[in-house]
């Protein structure tokens, strides 16, 4: 074996395309949550460990890592992709669903990372934030908001930490994968999010579905990872795509005006 990867988020979209390209030569730690698709898993390499974790619920994250520190002594990368989208108007968010929204795409990373600290030593740590991070997008501002809190929180783990593990954020644009279809039916469920807002909602979740299969390829955001992976000096955050780094550029004005060209954006794409 060459190297030693836990993967969260390993069933689908981008963690499946990065376990699919590893598993010929390393050993991965494959998180899923469907318990349909640990058969999948187990069959793209007997050097794949599927392992169950529901970032939703804190005890299966401690379960989780100790399995996997039963297996292994040492994790070279520990590669942060599970996540999930909460959307809505603010003043109509069930508050349970914000909370969900940073327990699932951030506190769970945090968690996971102090319970495999230890066996990160001279690794690394690459993050799948996402170009949210930069800005405040309308009707998915919980999810904008937990991309720049992990963003944050690694940051800071990066400066603290006295084991030399490097940290990478990697955000990517809209990207083709299931992530989207699952926030449309899990935010569905409410229907007092369209209250006053149902011309906007009714467009969000038509981009939504868009999104699953127009975005870029995961494929793209593969090759970033492995790029970040294997470079000996890697930088502290990589943009993928066109409109990630439109929003990177445009992040640099002034607040007032980043809102104003948000709300002449969203208006002309609902005429």
């Amino acid at each position: 074996m060459n190297k030693t990867y836990v993967i969260t988020g390993a069933s689908s979209g981008i963690g499946k395309a990065l376990t699919e390209e590893l598993c010929k030569d390393n050993m991965i730690f494959a998180g899923y949550r469907n318990e349909a698709k640990r058969a999948e898993l187990e069959r793209m390499s007997s050097n794949v460990y599927p392992f169950y974790v529901d970032y939703a619920v804190p005890e299966t994250i401690k379960e989780a890592s100790e399995y996997i520190k039963s297996k292994c002594k040492r994790i070279d990368t520990l590669v942060n992709i599970a996540g999930c989208v909460v959307a809505g108007p603010v003043e109509n968010i069930n508050m349970e669903e914000i909370r969900r929204q940073f327990n699932v795409n951030v506190f769970s990373h945090i968690e996971m990372t102090q319970h495999l600290v230890a066996l990160l030593e001279n690794g690394r740590i690459i993050n799948i934030s996402s170009m949210a991070s930069f800005g405040i997008f309308p009707f998915i501002s919980p999810y904008c908001a937990s991309k720049r809190c992990l963003d944050m929180f690694f940051n800071s783990f990066l400066i603290e930490n006295k084991r030399k593990i490097k940290v990478v954020s990697i955000k990517p644009g809209v990207i083709s994968t299931p992530l989207w279809g699952k926030s449309v039916e899990e935010n569905s469920k409410y229907e007092s999010l369209r209250k006053g807002y149902e011309k906007e909602m009714e467009y969000i979740i038509k981009n939504a579905e868009a999104n699953e299969t127009c975005g870029l390829d995961v494929n793209e955001v593969v090759k970033v990872i492995l790029k970040a992976d294997s470079a000996k000096n890697p930088k502290l955050s990589y943009t993928v795509g066109g409109d990630a780094m439109f929003a990177k550029i445009v992040s640099g004005l002034p607040q007032g005006i980043i809102n104003m060209l948000v709300k002449l954006g969203i208006k002309a794409r609902m005429k």
